[in-house]
């Protein structure tokens, strides 16, 4: 069973950063790709950004130059680092891995609220 454990949400006003953790407990070399989704109450979940197993990176235009993807293979974990939030990004916010062969995994989510 593979289970994504998200962390690092919270409330933080405008202007402000987070950073989101993505632990699995297993080892994440073995996907091909992991990322970040979000949804917005009454929203559809978005992608946010992704990362490939050989590093390449893919962000929404909402996220690029102001957030950034990274994983740790030796911790199990990727993480999301969001700079200059703005309120529009408020969502849960969701830890995606997908494999070569057509597994997919999800996070329960968290949630980031950007509010003054």
């Amino acid at each position: 069973q593979v289970n994504l454990v998200e962390s690092g949400g919270g409330l933080v006003q405008p202007g402000g950063s987070l950073r989101l953790s993505c632990e699995v407990n297993g080892m994440i070399s073995v996907f091909s790709i992991m990322g970040w989704y979000r949804q917005a109450t009454g929203n559809q979940r978005e992608s946010v950004a992704n990362v490939t197993g050989g590093g390449n990176v893919i962000y929404s235009d909402s996220a690029r130059g102001r957030f950034t993807i990274s994983k740790d293979n030796a911790k199990n974990t990727v993480y999301l680092r969001m700079n200059t939030l703005r309120a529009e990004d408020t969502a849960v916010y969701y830890c995606y891995a997908g494999t070569d062969w057509g597994r997919e995994f999800w996070g329960q989510g968290t949630q980031v609220t950007v509010s003054s």
